[in-house]
């Protein structure tokens, strides 16, 4: 929170020369990039419920509440005083305002509560609350992504679609049929196989009807607070797909045994888990033996957002560093106006529009009933997953630069920015495991290989670099050019395609043709921002993309 009137006629000194606070300033308003990706893909009528979000997400009380919630990580408290068994986790305060703040606007209920365009304004609000704090994202996210998967049970659905799509934020940690709203997570990854999920060793044994009493361990499962998790173990029939409450149905907490709590590089405001089940009352979800299969539903969504709140990072992480190199001098002139800042700066704006525009795009298949649409959404989402979430490393890093060692020092929003920033590339499918799952989504369902260059081939007439990058995409498609030593190399240069097609369709001239210029013609290609030499407007580039107060 900006501190009233700080002294800076020091004795030794006068503070000058360095930038206001970058707060209280609407997060939606001052992004065109963001303002336009929503209203072309779907998503306009929300334009007022997203700049009342963009300024609570901007606010300086938020940006307090981010920076008390990562300083004062979450705690275990395994058992009460009289050594009675508890497995809470005790947040900070200023964690609770940011969840009431996100789910309260709907970042985990709006996609399934929107009479149109629904994936598109959830995928706004996480882009905008992810500027907010990051950590608090996953909760919401994971709640989000578990509605598609508890269609494949009716009953299960039933008694939990309710309060999982509530605009509300209950805390108490109570049965999940006394609260007001839930949250729910997932829990699949066990230390023997990691993403070789079908070698879980969790084992399901039946009850009756479809509850199971599970036993086994997940070695990552993020929010513990969450009221029930989908989880994955084995039956006689193989993997198959469980929801685990918190709560029994009589009222006793489950025997859902959290073992410690990951002490993260980033993401700190939340709790990640080793957790234990011994004999944890659980629902089947889906078929037995098709685990894999009902829960890769919400793995699909959640790999949503984790292109959005990558582009999100981006954006927050540029934003920050024009801010800075506006308001701060060297040699006379203003960072922003020094020739070889500048050329950075535009750089990093193209990189991050392209992301936004990649990730809205998606976001209107997911809207989409249109098979072709689908059959994009489905191979669009590994493809963009693995790019986008690969650049953002680099580019909050680069943003960070830009401060100079103000951007090094723990008050300033660039280290948690950094630290996060591996997170998306890792979560859901790492880089092999993502570009190896597009490789088996082109071999499973070609229509969906023919629908992306579809969208690629029509925005090539509308460019020459598009077109001669296409043309050389071709070679991908010859016999035996995609295999394991390629398939990470050809998902980089799909998803560039994706990306220039996207801005070439919805993106002004000068932003569309500058990131072609810069990243699909080989002569101008660089491996550091800043250092392509393709002619871009930089000018125009960073006005559109600096944060103006509104």
């Amino acid at each position: 929170m900006t501190h009233f009137r700080p002294r800076t006629d020091l004795q030794t000194h006068e503070v000058s020369n360095q930038p206001p606070p970058f707060e209280d300033i609407n997060l939606f308003e001052t992004d065109d990039a963001l303002k336009n990706a929503v209203s072309v893909n779907g998503g306009e009528t929300y334009a007022k419920d997203l700049s009342e979000f963009g300024a609570n997400c901007g606010a300086s009380e938020t940006a307090q509440w981010a920076r008390e919630a990562n300083a004062n990580p979450p705690k275990l408290k395994s058992f009460d005083r009289y050594g009675r068994r508890l497995d809470e986790v005790e947040f900070h305060p200023s964690y609770h305002e940011l969840m009431t703040l996100g789910l309260e606007g709907g970042v985990a209920a709006a996609a399934w509560n929107a009479k149109n365009a629904g994936h598109v304004l959830h995928s706004a609000l996480m882009y905008l609350m992810g500027q907010a704090d990051g950590g608090v994202c996953c909760p919401m996210s994971m709640s989000y992504a578990a509605v598609p998967a508890l269609r494949h049970s009716p009953n299960v659905n039933e008694d939990w679609r309710a309060k999982l799509t509530t605009q509300h934020y209950d805390r108490r940690f109570i049965p999940a049929s006394e609260k007001t709203a839930v949250t729910m997570g997932m829990a699949m990854t066990e230390k023997q196989g990691g993403s070789d999920v079908r070698a879980n060793t969790t084992q399901a044994t039946l009850v009756g009807g479809d509850k199971y009493e599970l036993t086994g361990h997940k070695w990552f499962c993020s929010a513990p607070m969450c009221d029930a998790f989908l989880t994955l173990a084995q039956t006689d029939a193989g993997v198959t797909c469980f929801l685990v409450p918190r709560w029994r149905p009589d009222g006793t907490r489950n025997a859902f045994h959290i073992m410690r709590l990951k002490d993260k590089m980033g993401d700190r405001s939340n709790a990640s888990s080793e957790i234990e089940y011994h004999g944890a009352y659980a629902r089947r979800v889906g078929e037995k033996g098709r685990g894999v299969r009902t829960i890769i539903d919400m793995v699909q969504h959640t790999r949503l957002d984790c292109i959005v709140g990558s582009a999100g990072a981006m954006r927050s992480a540029v934003a920050q560093a024009l801010w800075h190199c506006e308001h701060r001098s060297a040699f006379q002139k203003k960072l922003i106006d020094q020739p070889a800042m500048a050329g950075v700066l535009a750089d990093l704006v193209l990189e991050s529009e392209a992301a936004a525009a990649l990730a809205f795009r998606i976001a209107r298949a997911f809207d989409s009933n249109d098979e072709s649409e689908q059959a994009f959404a489905r191979l669009a989402t590994p493809i963009a997953k693995y790019w986008i979430c690969k650049r953002q490393p680099g580019v909050i890093y680069e943003a960070l630069e830009c401060h100079g060692g103000a951007g090094f020092v723990e008050e300033s929003p660039m280290p948690r920015l950094y630290r996060g920033a591996p997170l998306n590339a890792i979560w859901e499918g790492s880089g092999n495991v993502i570009a190896l799952d597009i490789l088996r989504a082109i071999g499973r369902e070609p229509t969906s290989l023919e629908a992306i260059r579809a969208e690629i081939s029509e925005a090539a007439k509308l460019n020459s670099d598009l077109a001669a990058h296409a043309r050389q995409l071709e070679k991908w498609f010859e016999p035996g050019a995609l295999s394991e030593n390629t398939a990470r190399r050809f998902a980089e240069e799909i998803a560039i395609a994706l990306s220039a097609a996207a801005l070439i369709k919805t993106a002004p001239d000068f932003v569309a043709e500058g990131y072609a210029r810069a990243r699909l013609n080989p002569e101008n290609r660089s491996l550091i921002y800043g250092a392509s030499n393709a002619k871009i407007d930089g000018a125009a580039l960073i006005d559109r993309a600096f944060p103006k107060f509104a």
